[in-house]
């Protein structure tokens, strides 16, 4: 069972709640209206603005950040996007549907899961004055999503078929679905999917938005700067302005905080955020369950000697979990079962979790012909806890005789070269919090490019069922044998799900309310 991290007890361990997040498959009812000025989401003028410029400090992606956040390698690419453009939708177990809307303001599904409908919000408005249209929506997910490098984004044409979209008016977008989904829902609202003026083909800082704040000023590796935009439909940003600075280093940017140079920090390390202890200026702010990050291990199945089973099952025997949870976290985050998003409802939970034997694994090793053999395992400070895992992975795999070493790349660099990482044997990654199926089917199925060469058309199958069925417990017994096929022969270790430690001067409040944590928004953030 996933724990509740709460903010002091990092620091102090103290009790934990069990925290888990009910989002269901999909309803499938009518849209949910989740007007502006409804519970949760305030209209213009329902809350005083607190004023202001909020200063934060996240790592970046370097000369590499772009503001074309559908191919941008580094989160703070994505932070920039969600407060400068508008959001299809952000995962909310509170909302009816599962989700609470953006841009959109429901979205029906077909009685047969044919096809899904978008309803537009009335009256979005761009900063150039024009309103918000089904042909933007259109143009965002067809022709800049789906042509997306990264496989988050092109997890829209993975399950619509966007050749086949269509606008119905200006207010209704309909897809149809390339196989009967039930989820869908959850896939389009995951906070990443935002909206562009349609025609859209260069990112620039002029450039139309819709997001809480208008983009004024952009240097990559440096920072950027926004203004309040004050016809954001809905929740009018509470901050006069958002400054948002890229430094790599986590000490750098906790010393920025307790320096009163910013007033958020993202993502410190462990060793970093126990430093703040006794700062009466500071609080921690970590995100909770299931909002966590697996922190990972990729196989590649299309190199030697990981194409053989009883290698991949060495490897994943010879991780001391524990170990990584007390040495790297302080105890501070969950042990893994090489299985992605624990903490959701479609989580494989019943699955036995995998023991530290590296005997067995010596022996599995020494079956395959594999005993002595040479890895190097490539990763980066993508998140912090990375570069640490590997070392101590790499030191577990030596007791087991494998001739192991890391290379290390600069920040914002693991990724860039996204053909180039997935063709390596051995890797470090971590995943966003998304559920498990949705996960999967985002870089695994049908031998995605970040599958690592896994190709198994029947878990494939399993997964498709799962998602296409409208019982919930038919639901998730398809998906955990689809799982479970996964924890056997799979090519992922996930020995590690730690939270964002994210850090905050007092008086700064609302951040988590934007939701998806990892990548916040500011428009309902404030000082004191």
């Amino acid at each position: 069972m996933s724990r509740q991290i709460d903010r002091r007890s990092f620091l102090r361990r103290g009790a934990a709640g069990a925290a888990a997040l009910a989002v269901g498959p999909g309803l499938l009812a009518a849209c949910s209206t989740d007007e502006p000025g409804s519970a949760g989401n305030p209209g213009p003028g329902s809350s005083p603005r607190s004023g202001g410029t909020l200063r934060a400090a996240f790592v970046g992606g370097g000369a590499a950040e772009t503001l074309d956040f559908f191919n941008g390698p580094s989160a703070l690419d994505l932070v920039r996007a969600r407060a400068w453009h508008g959001t299809l939708g952000n995962l909310d177990p509170s909302g009816p549907d599962g989700v609470r809307y953006g841009v959109l303001k429901g979205i029906d599904i077909a009685d047969d899961l044919s096809a899904y409908t978008l309803h537009v919000r009335p009256g979005v408005r761009f900063t150039d004055g024009s309103r918000l249209t089904s042909a933007d929506i259109l143009h965002s997910l067809s022709a800049l999503a789906a042509r997306s490098k990264l496989p988050v984004y092109r997890l829209a044409a993975a399950n619509f078929d966007l050749a086949r979209a269509k606008a119905d008016g200006d207010l209704k977008v309909v897809l149809p679905t390339l196989r009967p989904i039930a989820d869908g829902r959850l896939i389009l609202c995951q906070g990443n999917f935002l909206v562009v003026k349609d025609g859209t083909k260069v990112f620039r800082e002029s450039m139309p938005s819709c997001g809480p704040f208008r983009l004024t000023g952009f240097t990559a590796g440096q920072g950027s700067a926004f203004e309040r935009y004050d016809d954001h439909y809905g929740h009018v940003p509470h901050l006069d302005g958002l400054e948002l600075r890229s430094i790599a280093d986590s000490t750098a940017r906790a010393g920025a905080l307790t320096g009163g140079a910013v007033d958020f920090a993202h993502d410190l390390s462990p060793v970093t955020a126990r430093t703040l202890a006794d700062d009466a200026k500071v609080e921690l702010a970590p995100t909770k369950s299931p909002y966590l990050v697996g922190l990972s291990f990729q196989l590649n199945m299309s190199a030697e000697p990981f194409d053989d089973p009883r290698v991949r099952e060495a490897f994943k025997l010879a991780v001391d979990r524990e170990a990584m949870v007390k040495t790297v976290f302080y105890g501070n985050a969950e042990i893994g079962n090489d299985l992605p998003s624990l903490g959701f409802p479609d989580y494989a939970d019943g699955i036995p979790q995998r023991a530290h034997d590296p005997g067995r694994a010596r022996a599995l090793l020494e079956e395959a012909g594999a005993d002595g053999v040479k890895v190097q395992l490539t990763t980066g400070p993508e998140t912090p806890g990375m570069v640490e895992m590997a070392t101590l992975f790499v030191e577990d795999l030596k007791k087991i005789g494998v001739r192991a070493s890391v290379r290390e790349l600069p920040p914002g660099q693991l990724y860039a070269d996204f053909p180039a990482y997935s063709a390596l044997p051995l890797a470090g990654s971590y995943q966003m919090p998304v559920p498990a199926l949705s996960t999967y089917q985002m870089n695994t199925a049908g031998g995605s490019p970040s599958a690592f060469g896994w190709k198994k058309s029947e878990t494939d199958a399993l997964v498709a069922q799962a998602r296409a069925e409208r019982d919930p417990e038919r639901a998730r017994e398809l998906g955990t044998r689809a799982q479970r096929t996964r924890w056997d022969e799979g090519n992922q270790v996930v020995p590690v799900f730690k939270p964002n430690l994210n850090a905050q001067a007092k008086g700064v409040d609302g951040i988590p309310d934007d939701l998806f944590e990892q990548f916040p928004g500011f428009s309902r953030a404030s000082l004191a």
